[in-house]
């Protein structure tokens, strides 16, 4: 069965689903009807989110992300009026529009580089 989600960055490197805070838990509501999910988008649209993007995706795919990753999930049947909570998360896992962190050079350690800059600043 198809059901929509609510993705931030669709189609990005920085792409992330949104997930209602319970506790230490996350879950991520999956909608029925898209008529919903678009209705809850701009819910959260109001509460200064970032535009989300409504996604169809196969519900098995999103039991088993959900799996992989420790998160709850929920079914909001058609018709269901689901409303954003109205405590927000202060910070989120997910930027919006940020830029991916720099990858470290693992094989090069801090002592060779200071090594290394040691030699060039004896041939100044």
């Amino acid at each position: 069965m198809r059901v929509f989600v609510l993705l931030f960055n669709a189609r990005t490197e920085n792409e992330g689903i949104h997930t209602i805070q319970l506790g230490d838990r996350n879950k991520v509501l999956m909608f029925e009807s898209e008529d919903d999910a678009t209705r809850f988008g701009v819910m959260l649209e109001a509460q200064d989110f970032p535009e989300p993007t409504v996604e169809a995706i196969d519900e098995e795919e999103i039991k088993e992300f959900c799996d992989s990753v420790d998160y709850d999930w929920e079914l909001v049947p058609a018709g269901a009026l689901a409303i954003p909570p109205e405590d927000n998360v202060t910070q989120t896992q997910w930027q919006p529009d940020s830029e991916p962190e720099p990858e470290l050079d693992s094989e090069v350690s801090q002592n060779e580089l200071d090594s290394i800059r040691r030699r060039l600043e004896g041939l100044l």
